[in-house]
């Protein structure tokens, strides 16, 4: 009986330090999977932001001809389809930076359409590029900057 219950306590003892190291290594091996592909959707994210922000907005999409309400239109579509494009990378990120990607998102179209209620529909979309650049040069830091320093501190931890 004294055998069989030594027995018992070894096996119980050696069969529950084998559960825990095949966490172990199964944990290990879903990080080695996993930490590549959160630096992807910060590099993604990080690309996101650049692409949204209204300079880089208006070398793309501003066409000779065009107004102010087609420019306006043009700018908010884009920007939702690049949000659209990479809402998927959510799953990587922490909630607080993904709520931080959402308000940089929502920011850049609310300046363009504040400034743009200050424009002419109908007048040249030069117009419009013009006063957004004006306001641009009078903010500080946009939240899209603060939003790529989210970014770069929430990806370091990773190291």
């Amino acid at each position: 009986m004294i055998v069989f219950l030594t027995v018992n306590s070894i096996m119980k003892n050696y069969l529950e330090k084998q559960y825990q190291l095949k966490l172990l290594e199964n944990k290990q091996n879903n990080k080695n999977t996993t930490t590549p592909m959160r630096f992807q959707a910060y590099e993604r994210l990080s690309l996101f932001c650049e692409r949204i922000s209204i300079p880089n907005l208006l070398l793309r999409l501003r066409e000779k001809g065009q107004t102010a309400a087609e420019l306006k239109l043009k700018l908010l579509m884009t920007v939702q389809q690049e949000f659209e494009y990479n809402i998927t990378q959510q799953v990587y990120l922490s909630d607080q930076l993904w709520q931080i990607i959402k308000l940089s998102k929502e920011d850049v179209m609310n300046i363009i359409s504040v400034v743009a209620e200050k424009i002419d529909p109908k007048a040249p979309s030069e117009e419009l590029a013009s006063a957004l650049i004006r306001f641009l040069e009078t903010q500080q830091s946009t939240v899209l900057e603060k939003a790529l320093i989210a970014i770069k501190r929430e990806a370091t931890i990773l190291f």
